[in-house]
């Protein structure tokens, strides 16, 4: 009999200054089992000794392959050249200071290799801080979820689901879809999830954790994305693409652009209440929040959900209270902590969302 033919893989890897990141990632790579490895680091004109980094993983693994980049070209640009050089069955892009958990790619590729239909597979990150905790590897099944129904959990939400490194692509579908779109530095792949959904299912590994995201002071998302502002209309864009590119001719495209809208709209009136509390002289005011929360869905402002955000004696006595100010510190910390924790990771695992009504 002859052998099976193992999934080939292309892993992405953009690199800018993370030389002392830059070998645990690639050994997270090369040391996954059941798959074919093509691996390409993009140097993107580091000034640390990157290239060194890179010129001895080179000579220890074959799999390896090094561009390095004369000029910074940034991340999107750094992104869509791996992509168009995509070779094989499936893509990661793996950014140099995140990690993939053993066996990851062998339990996303494996449910793509029974599932023609699905496009990505993702599955739980976690998010560390210094040394990684152990992660679970044992796949105790997978779920499917049509594109369009994923889409509606998304846009009911108004969330991303996914970090990064623990998505996986059906090389197919990713050479249809194309690159990152250079108008969405923030959250390019937000829009390229939901564009996926747009023309395939979404897989989702149940059981295992699938990948270690990074939290540090110098990445992206703490320094050039910082923001919550930023953060709310990145989301906002990443659904106003999706809508005029693959998803454009879904039946429910109104609907779903709306519901998305509406969700960011609460979410953005939360953050406003937290402001109206606990002003923070680092953030925007809560007037202007509540000014963008406006422009994505006015019929807002009769919702309870702005009955906190009101500036009248009653709040302000309420404010000025100290009891007051401890239970709705109390409710704050429950919020931020533990209850959006819970519906985020329920949502994204059972493909179920339920508004919750805050204040």
């Amino acid at each position: 009999m002859g052998r099976c033919r193992m999934a080939k893989v292309q892993i992405l890897i953009p690199c800018y200054n993370y030389a002392r990141y830059l070998t645990a990632c690639v050994e997270s790579v090369t040391s996954q089992p059941g798959v074919d490895l093509d691996i390409l680091i993009i140097d993107d004109c580091s000034s640390d000794n990157t290239p060194e980094v890179c010129r001895e993983l080179m000579a220890r693994d074959s799999r390896i392959r090094v561009i390095r980049h004369e000029k910074n070209m940034r991340h999107i640009a750094t992104y869509n050249e791996g992509i168009a050089d995509i070779r094989g069955d499936y893509f990661l892009l793996l950014s140099a200071d995140d990690l993939l958990t053993p066996g990851a790619l062998q339990r996303a590729t494996s449910i793509m290799e029974a599932n023609p239909n699905v496009g990505m597979v993702y599955g739980n990150a976690i998010s560390f801080w210094g040394e990684p905790s152990p992660a679970r590897t044992n796949m105790t099944g997978s779920t499917i979820w049509s594109g369009r129904k994923w889409m509606q959990i998304m846009c009911r939400s108004g969330r991303n689901f996914l970090v990064s490194p623990e998505g996986i692509v059906r090389a197919s579908i990713q050479r249809r879809i194309g690159g990152y779109d250079p108008a969405l530095p923030h959250s390019g792949d937000m829009e390229m999830w939901l564009r996926i959904a747009a023309i395939s299912d979404i897989g989702y590994v149940r059981g295992a954790d699938q990948a270690y995201y990074r939290i540090h002071p110098a990445s992206m998302q703490r320094t050039i994305h910082a923001g919550m502002m930023n953060d709310l209309k990145g989301r906002e864009l990443a659904f106003r693409s999706t809508f005029e590119k693959e998803g454009a001719t879904l039946p429910e495209r109104d609907a779903l652009y709306a519901m998305a809208r509406k969700a960011l709209a609460f979410t953005t009136v939360q953050h406003a209440r937290k402001l109206t509390y606990f002003p923070d002289e680092n953030d925007l005011s809560a007037e202007e929040y509540l000014a963008f929360a406006d422009t994505l869905y006015p019929e807002g402002k009769a919702s309870e959900r702005y009955a906190p955000i009101d500036k009248g004696a009653h709040t302000i006595a309420r404010i000025r209270d100290a009891s007051s100010c401890m239970a709705v510190k109390a409710q704050e910390i429950l919020h931020k902590k533990f209850l959006n924790r819970v519906e985020h990771r329920w949502a994204s695992r059972r493909g179920t969302y339920f508004p919750r009504t805050s204040g």
